[in-house]
């Protein structure tokens, strides 16, 4: 069987998702990995090549496509230098913190003819999965509610960078709204929004936001976005033309904490690899997702004026 070779670059909070999602899928082989910090590099040393440099990396070893996951402000340059290497890239959400970089990267994939594949981990998740398969083709979703409510300080653990909006690209409208957004296109296909409303702390970071959005077949959209939840809430509701309602709350079934993502992240490496063998637009939901952050965003700034 030929495998093929992967590299994590970012050895964060999230990166073990990564690491147990390979061990678990025996067509791909975790080839390298690549962080500042040499304590982060320390379990993978005399098991997988380790580099300091992403730059060192790609000059020296043997690879078919990169995993990115280091802080959203340099995810456009790390993917900008694997791409340019020609090499297929999964990036961590969001895409980038700047639309017209986002669209610029995802150009640049596109001369390359290299898959540029954002990674939504929560499309994956076995009970949003069981909602989908259980809508009826007769009877449209009229309304759509996603939840995404936690405690930030409790899930970005030692990766305090998601806490600072220069490297965060904002606050839970930046790094939890694309997870939402690609949630509601998942379901609904393209949106437009409506409205916003942000709620921002003493430092300026957006800590809460409702954004409203419309689906292209008229059924409207509401997403909610907590960074100052005491707890955590994931779920999505749909309502059906016929008044009937049905739920998927993403973390039943799974009480640990952080528990859900480790089958998602086999589902995110699942995908990317079938992305790999093919020559389908990769880029597309990663930049939909970021579309509609900037516009929050211009429209919160719009009010505000």
């Amino acid at each position: 069987m030929t495998r093929t070779n992967i590299a994590i670059v970012g050895l964060g909070v999230i990166s073990r998702f990564y690491v147990e999602a390979l061990s678990e899928l025996p067509s791909l082989n975790l080839a390298a990995v690549c962080d500042l910090r040499p304590a982060a590099l320390a379990p993978f040393e005399g098991k997988v090549e380790c580099y300091s440099s992403h730059q060192d990396m790609l000059e020296h070893a043997v690879l078919d496509a990169v995993v990115v996951n280091v802080p959203n402000d340099v995810h456009v340059p790390v993917c900008r230098d694997i791409i340019e290497a020609g090499l297929a890239v999964c990036v961590e959400k969001p895409l980038a913190i700047d639309l017209q970089d986002g669209r610029d990267l995802a150009a640049l994939a596109d001369r390359r003819g290299v898959p540029l594949f954002t990674s939504f981990h929560r499309r994956y998740n076995s009970n949003v999965l069981t909602l989908l398969g259980s809508l009826p083709s007769d009877r449209p979703v009229t309304s759509l509610t996603v939840r995404y409510l936690e405690q930030i300080e409790e899930h970005a653990g030692a990766d305090r960078w998601y806490l600072d909006p220069a490297r965060c690209g904002g606050g839970c409208v930046a790094d939890n709204g694309p997870n939402a957004f690609d949630l509601v296109r998942l379901v609904l296909g393209d949106v437009t929004l409506q409205d916003a409303q942000v709620v921002r702390d003493e430092d300026g970071v957006d800590r809460s936001a409702k954004v409203f959005l419309r689906a292209n077949s008229g059924a409207d959209v509401e997403v909610e976005l907590d960074w100052s939840y005491p707890g955590e809430v994931k779920d999505i509701s749909v309502e059906l033309a016929d008044g009937t309602r049905l739920q998927a709350d993403m973390l039943a079934g799974y009480p640990d904490f952080k528990q859900s993502l480790r089958h998602e992240y086999v589902g995110v490496l699942k995908h990317f690899n079938q992305i790999l063998s093919s020559t389908c637009d990769s880029s597309a939901d990663g930049l939909a997702a970021l579309e509609l952050v900037d516009a929050v965003y211009r429209r919160e700034v719009s009010v505000a004026r």
